[in-house]
């Protein structure tokens, strides 16, 4: 059976820019599945960036991937420019989830790539445990929500 990502109804976001590399295609001369998760974490670096924030500091702590999910859709191929468009889905005090579709033109034709969806909890790193999100981060994903 398939994975299934639900998206949320909301704009994305951040959509982010990032090329397919040379060392990212595998044997089967297309992008590796570990390739790909390596580019999920690249878009969802720059989103943070984007607020201000790093995985390591999103207020008086970090955060740390509980889970991840990936369908893949198509292929691709060196050259390709992918486009990471960034959701935000279930929430708790706690943590959230990431939903990401990513996307490729080629020809003029939008091809999808893969969806994924990566569970996202807050960890204070000096105490090695999971935490409750800090009030500057929560309103960072209601104000880009």
């Amino acid at each position: 059976m398939r994975v299934k990502i639900d998206f949320p109804t909301t704009a994305a976001q951040g959509i982010f820019k990032i090329p397919v590399r040379i060392t990212d295609i595998n044997y089967g001369n297309h992008m590796g599945n570990d390739a790909l998760l390596g580019i999920l974490h690249e878009a969802r670096m720059q989103w943070l960036q984007s607020g201000g924030f790093t995985e390591l500091k999103i207020g008086s702590h970090g955060l740390i991937m509980a889970d991840v999910m990936i369908a893949y859709k198509a292929e691709a191929f060196y050259g390709d420019v992918l486009d990471v468009a960034i959701f935000i889905g279930a929430q708790t005090a706690k943590g959230f989830d990431i939903l990401y579709r990513v996307h490729t033109e080629r020809a003029g034709i939008l091809v999808k790539i893969a969806e994924a969806k990566s569970g996202m909890l807050c960890f204070d790193y000096s105490n090695r445990k999971i935490c409750n999100m800090d009030q500057a981060f929560q309103s960072f994903l209601e104000a880009k929500g």
